[in-house]
């Protein structure tokens, strides 16, 4: 019996999310929109989403009058993204 995937990640927008983090020291809002296509909206709502889990860790600041997020994976994040590549590999084996 295959394992289920992990729902939380098994949205394409969090799981586009979680792959540009894996790769990153850290990524601000701005270049996450910009690879993955969201709108702003939908973006904040998934950042949200995976920083509620503890998936992510969220910095708000401020450069100069501009608001600035920056998104780093946690380690709990990336133990949940090593472990959903394993199970998808075992249904990629079927």
């Amino acid at each position: 019996m295959l394992k289920e995937l992990n729902p939380l990640l098994h949205s394409q927008l969090r799981l586009a999310v979680m792959s540009l983090l894996i790769g990153l020291e850290k990524a601000d809002f701005v270049y996450l929109k910009e690879q993955t296509g969201a709108t702003s909206g939908n973006l904040s709502v998934q950042i949200d989403k995976l920083k509620e889990i503890g998936y992510i860790n969220v910095e708000k600041t401020f450069q100069g009058k501009m608001p600035r997020t920056v998104c780093r994976i946690s380690e709990a994040g990336i133990e949940a993204f090593r472990e959903y590549v394993k199970d998808l590999k075992e249904y990629l084996k079927l």
